[in-house]
């Protein structure tokens, strides 16, 4: 009788708490609590939003998914472009050029690395800023520099972004919702005068960086091993807004903050001749692995999809909304790889490539708040640096894009990284005509609801553990964990 009162007691105690909708996030978003003893207990992410881009490029020309799918997301559009171009090169048999792979390489890492700094400075950064942390020792730099609509971090940031952006000019005529991007390469040459500019803006990108956010040549950044490199920048490095971050992180204790499963996904970013910047692949159980493409399949139990009867692999997945399911609790799928979640973004792009800092974060403490945040600062001096070399390995005068007629009938997958992580298009022809078309972004993967089985999704995973303090009806706590994650809501449900 004993142990049943205590059972009774302990149910009693559970809460329930209703976050949402969160300000600073691409899309609406929604995330249910159960609270016990001022700690989340299990948490239920939703989607509150169905677009339907995947029924709406199905009867048409295939050529129209590159019109189409870039307008599933204003800031996430030229990775969309991407994986729209290689599933259509992938039916036509298309290789592109050097200089189009190079070119195309350019303009989705620029959108990547703008997306990274937008994250830090004016999507996670501002939660210190709050009331909240007003005792912290740190707090008044941080209102200085941070603080939502005024912080100065984030005005200078914002001008070193709109510098980047001017790649997209020259490269891709326009942003978002460029057309450049093609099967073959890109529609667009650039000439010597074109290289210079390049390497002009890039240029200035990197003094912005080196003199505002790290205070450090990107080399000496991206060359980071150790975490124990990290305690030392914090207590004597150079000063800048990482240094900042790092005095927060170990105050709030954000290492402590939003672990998952340590399961990783990426499907490799940058091509070249001698492979991917950033390699295809997984890392789960501490081991890196092959990516299995026919593993991936989505979960419709608790989406608010029909066919829920077994996943699907997206060549065989469809997107029929069932407004009647009371079942559902969010219009993401659940996707999958081999039965299990995946985290995907900046933090499984640099465990799979090897990176050693990253791994010993992970390695320590598993993948959580604190390792995603360095993982996409990492990752903007990496790729930074890459670009540079890109520019240099253009070669006006040879050619920038192959041509080639569609097949009336045929299927491929898109696979490319956008900032958050794995973006996958599957496109089926039949007749000339879209016959299917479905498409997995890097949010469906990490903010997934629970599966046949009830495992949770990452994000749901994640804020397991959370703290829950009196009064509080916006958890700080949770809001550092779900804007780690970089949610785009908008391309969630397309």
């Amino acid at each position: 009788m004993t142990g049943a009162k205590e059972k009774g007691a302990e149910a009693e105690s559970v809460t329930r708490l209703v976050v949402g909708p969160f300000n600073r996030v691409e899309g609406d978003l929604e995330v249910r609590l159960e609270v016990a003893n001022g700690i989340v207990t299990a948490a239920y992410v939703t989607a509150p939003l169905f677009r339907g881009f995947e029924r709406i490029l199905e009867g048409r020309d295939p050529g129209d998914a590159l019109i189409i799918a870039p307008r599933i997301c204003g800031i996430c559009s030229v990775s969309q472009s991407q994986a729209a171009a290689l599933a259509l090169a992938g039916i036509q048999g298309l290789s592109p050029p050097s200089n189009g792979r190079i070119a195309t390489n350019l303009i989705v890492a620029t959108e990547n690395v703008a997306d990274h700094l937008t994250h830090f400075h004016i999507f996670f950064m501002p939660d210190f800023a709050r009331a909240a942390y007003a005792g912290r020792p740190w707090f008044a730099r941080v209102e200085a520099r941070f603080k939502a609509g005024r912080g100065a971090a984030a005005r200078r940031m914002l001008e070193t972004r709109a510098t980047l952006l001017h790649v997209l000019g020259l490269l891709a005529g326009r942003w978002p919702h460029t057309l450049a991007i093609q099967p073959g390469g890109v529609t667009r040459r650039a000439g010597p005068h074109d290289k210079m500019r390049l390497l002009a803006i890039l240029g200035a990108v990197r003094a912005g960086l080196e003199e505002q956010l790290f205070g450090a040549k990107l080399e000496r950044v991206a060359a980071l091993a150790a975490r124990e490199e990290l305690d030392r920048w914090r207590a004597r490095g150079p000063d800048g807004d990482f240094r900042l971050f790092l005095e927060i992180a170990a105050d709030v204790g954000l290492e402590r903050l939003g672990r998952a499963y340590d399961s990783f996904l990426s499907y490799g970013a940058y091509p070249s001749d001698a492979g991917p910047l950033y390699p295809r692949g997984t890392h789960a159980g501490g081991k890196t692995a092959a990516f299995d493409p026919a593993g991936v399949a989505e979960d419709h139990t608790f989406a608010r999809m029909t066919e829920r009867g077994q996943a699907h692999h997206p060549f065989e997945g469809s997107t029929m909304p069932d407004a009647e399911d009371e079942t559902g609790y969010s219009w993401c799928k659940a996707p999958r790889l081999h039965g299990a979640p995946f985290e995907t973004g900046a933090l499984a792009r640099q465990v799979i490539d090897g990176q050693p800092l990253l791994r010993d974060l992970v390695a320590f403490a598993g993948g959580n708040a604190f390792a995603r945040v360095i993982a996409r600062l990492i990752e903007t001096a990496r790729t930074l640096i890459a670009m540079e070399g890109w520019v240099r390995e253009l070669e006006p005068d040879g050619p920038w894009c192959a041509q080639a007629n569609t097949p009336a009938r045929g299927q491929a997958a898109g696979l490319t990284e956008a900032a958050r992580g794995a973006l996958g298009h599957w496109l089926q022809v039949e007749g000339g005509k879209i016959a299917r078309y479905q498409i997995i972004a890097p949010t469906t993967w990490n903010f997934s609801p629970r599966d046949a089985s009830r495992v949770p999704g990452p994000l749901e995973a994640a804020l397991v553990g959370a703290a829950v303090h009196p009064g509080e009806t916006t958890p700080l706590s949770v809001q550092h964990i779900v804007r780690s994650f970089d949610p785009c809501m908008v391309c969630t449900v397309h």
